[in-house]
């Protein structure tokens, strides 16, 4: 399998990045915290993950290696396929998801779209003894109060070649339409929309 890819950056979009390697353009599934840190023209090195179907083969790109660990490790739970593990890794961190887990805590998993209280409770009793305790290596938590989504949004915008002004205003455009579960997908979209207008 493809354990990494280092190359330039081709092009960007809200769900993908395109590596040039070798002169071969690879198409990787990415979440927007991953998309936010590349920039077209620049080199980039993503941990990879392959997942082969009988009618596709799907290369997901990370930012890290724990990234990674975390979206192979899920799937391994049943009822979780790759667009939720993807889900999972785009909406908590890796020591997020060990906390979650290791602490029977149901609700910031059904935080993440696709997963609610039934897989949430079978996803903390599959995985529960495999996880291993959070590593300490993640960023530390934002401010009480502050909106995760927001910074994504942001990051995302940025990353597509926006300014961070026009990614702000952008943000402060959506920010109604987040409601208590924000789609960071969704929003990013909706963002993307109103700076086209623009």
């Amino acid at each position: 399998m493809i354990a990494f890819v280092r190359g330039q950056v081709a092009g960007v979009s809200l769900t993908s990045a395109v590596l040039e390697v070798g002169g071969v353009g690879l198409e990787l599934m990415c979440t927007p915290g991953t998309i936010a840190g590349l920039r077209t023209g620049q080199s980039a090195t993503l941990a990879t993950s392959m997942i082969v179907r009988e009618d596709s083969m799907t290369l997901y790109g990370f930012a890290d290696e724990d990234e990674k660990s975390i979206f192979e490790l899920v799937q391994t739970a049943s009822g979780v396929g790759p667009k939720v593990a993807q889900a999972m890794v785009a909406v908590l961190s890796p020591d997020d998801v060990r906390r979650a887990i290791t602490s029977d805590d149901v609700k910031t998993l059904t935080r993440v779209p696709g997963i609610g209280q039934k897989g949430a409770q079978r996803i903390i009793l599959e995985l529960k003894d495999r996880i291993g305790p959070p590593t300490g290596t993640t960023t530390a938590p934002a401010a009480a109060g502050a909106e995760p989504w927001r910074e994504q949004v942001h990051q995302g915008l940025v990353g597509l070649g926006w300014s961070a002004k026009e990614a702000e205003k952008a943000v402060e455009v959506v920010a109604p339409e987040a409601g208590e579960l924000p789609d960071v997908a969704m929003l990013l979209r909706a963002a993307l929309r109103t700076l086209s207008k623009a």
